[in-house]
């Protein structure tokens, strides 16, 4: 094993190094995962139309429970074991990847069945239409037969890039989003499954990634590799596991949630095609986010080896880059959006109603686009150090306490527009509270390190 795949190096190498030696295959992964999403949505508009656009919008909510679940394993296995390797606790690491693997199956499965046995309420709920319903239906019910699959790789990938194989978890992704840029327009165009055959696609995609990650943990040459001494769910690392986890569950929980509000007023105040337009917006500005998801991913395992290592001044250099990073990511994506927003929507689609409905919620959405990135990097910086209720206050505060109030009250005044105004003012109160707190846990660090005086 060489020493560039060693955790070890999390505690010596300089932190520039490190940092674009982990986040560089994260961000990769992520933004062409973005783009597959991205291209998934093109050739759905195109190869179904705008109302297949909007079936693919009114997923979205149970989309984000889906990832819930699967995130509430998956970064908690990967942020523990990160942790524990700083430790140098080797025999706890592998029992943390045998409790994902454990556990992203036993959740899969639970999740999967019972939602696949009300889904077409749960759809109607979500804001679906007799209009919309099938094509939601059909995508959904494909995703959720085959999300065993999905949390296994996902769950496993995360263990992956946090136990000191960054560019294999990148690879994992890369040959996802390949294998579903080959087979999604062959589905959905060739064989005329239509959107269905964009989840198949996914499915399949996601089937070869998950056999390359467990080839890699069935390898006795890796890192942290499969113990079937360990295979068995342990109290006190499920708990640990659901602590750190909790944080980005939550914040996929909550924006469940705020999805359902903001379809529910779009199509009460502009249409099925407005919820199509959201569909698009979400779509680019989930594109940056990914991206500065990426950087959080790389600065993970960093900050959560030197912070268990005791190794204070690497963790607060780490979250400084981090920042800079996130906030530059974000001012990107408002720059072109802002400059550029009509030829962005024009890829979707050809239909002029859903153009203009898209291009002024774009624009409107991204207001305040710069300040998320900050805000990101700050509540996964809470949860890379295990101070769960912290980041999970962050994660929730722009969603559940800022946003939704808008989302209720804004759309009575300006409909539509309100409904997209609702997000940048959410984002610019989220970012001053993760400021504030960030500054008063630096103030508590520094009083516990001053030297104490005495007579």
């Amino acid at each position: 094993m060489s020493d560039t795949n060693s955790p070890l190096i999390l505690g010596t190498k300089p932190i520039g190094k490190l940092l674009l030696q982990y986040s560089i295959p994260a961000i990769i992964a992520m933004t062409v995962t973005s783009l597959y999403n991205i291209i998934d949505s093109i050739f759905i508009g195109h190869g179904v139309g705008p109302l297949g656009i909007t079936g693919l919008a009114v997923t979205f909510p149970l989309m984000n429970l889906v990832i819930a679940f699967c995130t509430l394993v998956a970064i908690g296995g990967a942020t523990i074991s990160s942790i524990y390797l700083g430790q140098k606790d080797f025999v706890r690491a592998t029992e943390v990847l045998e409790n994902v693997l454990i556990l992203c199956i036993i959740t899969a499965f639970c999740f999967g069945g019972l939602t696949l046995l009300f889904l077409d309420p749960i759809l109607i709920f979500f804001g679906a239409s007799r209009e919309t319903l099938p094509y939601a239906h059909d995508f959904m019910e494909v995703i959720l037969i085959g999300s065993p699959i999905s949390y296994v790789f996902i769950g496993l990938n995360n263990i992956m890039r946090a136990t000191g194989y960054p560019r294999k978890a990148m690879l994992s992704s890369l040959l996802t989003v390949g294998a579903n840029i080959i087979l999604a327009p062959i589905f959905i165009f060739h064989f005329d499954w239509g959107i269905k055959g964009a989840a198949f696609a996914t499915v399949c995609s996601q089937s070869l990634a998950m056999l390359w990650v467990i080839h890699h943990f069935r390898n006795k040459g890796s890192f942290i590799h499969f113990d079937k001494t360990y295979r068995k769910l342990k109290k006190r690392i499920v708990l640990s596991i659901f602590s750190i986890g909790m944080s980005p569950f939550l914040m996929n929980a909550c924006a469940c949630a705020v999805v359902i509000i903001i379809n529910n007023a779009l199509r009460s105040y502009g249409g099925d095609l407005a919820i199509g337009a959201y569909g698009i917006v979400n779509r680019m500005l989930t594109l940056f986010v990914m991206i500065v998801i990426g950087v959080t991913q790389g600065m993970q395992p960093i900050i959560g080896y030197n912070y268990g290592a005791r190794q204070f001044d690497r963790v607060r250099k780490t979250l400084k880059y981090g920042i800079i990073a996130g906030v530059t990511i974000t001012t990107f994506g408002f720059v072109v959006s802002e400059l550029f927003p009509h030829m962005i929507v024009a890829m979707f689609t050809t239909s002029n109603e859903l153009t203009e409905l898209a291009t002024t919620g774009l624009r409107i959405a991204c207001l305040m686009f710069p300040f998320v990135g900050c805000q990101i990097v700050i509540s996964n910086f809470f949860q890379s150090i295990g101070h769960a209720k912290v980041s999970i206050f962050l994660s929730l505060s722009r969603q559940l306490l800022f946003l939704i109030p808008c989302l209720i009250l804004l759309p009575r005044y300006w409909g539509t527009e309100g409904v997209w105004a609702s997000m940048p003012m959410s984002d610019f109160v989220a970012f001053v509270v993760a400021i504030v707190a960030l500054g008063v846990h630096f103030k508590k660090v520094r009083k516990q390190s001053l030297p104490v005086v005495t007579d």
